[in-house]
């Protein structure tokens, strides 16, 4: 059994919730997790532009300082999208990061995007997956001596909520990493839109693009599946297959977890943010109402734990009317169903608790 603590939002002169912080992380044992003069990556959503749900950059400044204290190197990280957008590439990327106040002003720390200029900067980690025996993790978060997850709990649409094991699988994988768990195919170009500009040629490190007559084509025989092809289009006519089903997507993703914290046992330590749980990812351009009010903050050594936990306190709240909620929304009510009811959300628990990556079993310590 692996112990979640948690804090509640109330907050007074004599302790607000940056006190809070500080307390969670140091009862999560950061101290034993991070030593004196470690590269740590704060592993963080920085927002998709028009977002307003993500972590509060002024919440990631308190975990930095706690890191700094330690004598360690704080950076914090995400990787580039999957899908053409704000956040598709480095520049882009750390641009939309400034923009949703992430500057090193208030965050403290500098940013890195985990997986380069292009999304390609990726190392290969061995894994004894049931599914996957190979993922490709983010080149700095692999680099990374230490990590601090901090994680914004809300619900997914494909995956029901994303959590600490979805910041870890999903968001620490390189492009090549997030289309191997969304796809199985070949990315599709659209030809009625495409202009046959050959920027996608030219960028394929693999040939596995032709132009045939004004059009480009991929060859699915020869397609690597890094996706590079993705950002460089112009006229942003190449997509990804959604093909996977979510349970597969889950697993994968958790594979993926176990990768990403792969030579960091005893070196991580989880926080998550129950807070503006809003019925979409933060990728979106925009955050609806949250299904549930504010709960708390959670931390913990184990990611399959803490994700419990959390699942556990937004069902036990009362969910709230006029909210993406559509049922479920007694205390009790499976919130996750009540905004999409045909995601199991439990399959990337009960894979990430089969597979090692931590235990569905925990002790709620509220402090």
């Amino acid at each position: 059994m692996s112990k979640v603590y948690f804090a509640d939002m109330r907050a007074g002169h004599k302790e607000n919730l940056f006190d809070k912080i500080s307390h969670l992380l140091a009862l999560a044992g950061m101290g034993q997790q991070i030593a004196e003069g470690d590269l740590t990556a704060v592993k963080i959503h920085f927002g998709e532009k028009g977002n307003s749900a993500f972590i509060r950059p002024i919440f990631a400044r308190r975990v930095v300082e706690e890191i700094k204290k330690l004598g360690a190197r704080p950076f914090l990280t995400d990787s580039t999208t999957l899908y053409p957008g704000e956040r598709k590439e480095a520049v882009s990327a750390l641009t939309c990061a400034i923009k949703n106040g992430f500057g090193y002003a208030c965050a403290g720390a500098p940013l890195i995007i985990s997986d380069g200029l292009r999304g390609v900067n990726e190392t290969a980690v061995a894994i004894d997956g049931e599914l996957l025996k190979k993922v490709h993790i983010g080149a700095e978060i692999a680099e990374a001596d230490s990590l601090v997850c901090m994680t914004h709990f809300k619900c997914h649409e494909l995956t029901g909520f994303g959590g600490a094991i979805k910041n870890l699988g999903m968001g620490c994988a390189s492009r090549k990493g997030k289309l191997v768990q969304h796809s199985t195919v070949a990315p599709k170009v659209a030809d009625r839109y495409c202009t046959g500009c050959g920027a996608c040629l030219k960028a394929c490190a693999h040939d596995a693009i032709r132009i045939i007559e004004g059009k480009a084509t991929i060859d699915p025989e020869l397609c690597a599946g890094c996706s590079r092809c993705i950002t460089v289009c112009p006229a942003k006519v190449i997509d990804i297959q959604w093909n996977e089903a979510a349970d597969l997507v889950m697993r994968k993703m958790a594979e993926y977890a176990k990768g990403a914290l792969a030579g960091k046992a005893g070196r991580a330590v989880y926080l998550s943010f129950i807070t503006q749980v809003s019925p979409a990812c933060d990728c979106y351009g925009h955050a609806d109402a949250p299904v549930v009010n504010d709960i708390g903050i959670c931390a913990s050594c184990d990611p399959v734990a803490i994700d419990q936990a959390c699942a556990d306190l937004v069902n036990a709240a009362r969910g709230n009317e006029g909210s993406a909620l559509k049922s479920g929304h007694e205390p009790g009510g499976d919130k996750f169903r009540g905004v999409y009811p045909h995601i199991p959300w439990e399959v990337q628990l009960e894979h990430g608790e089969k597979i090692g990556l931590g235990t569905r079993k925990y002790e709620l310590v509220k402090i």
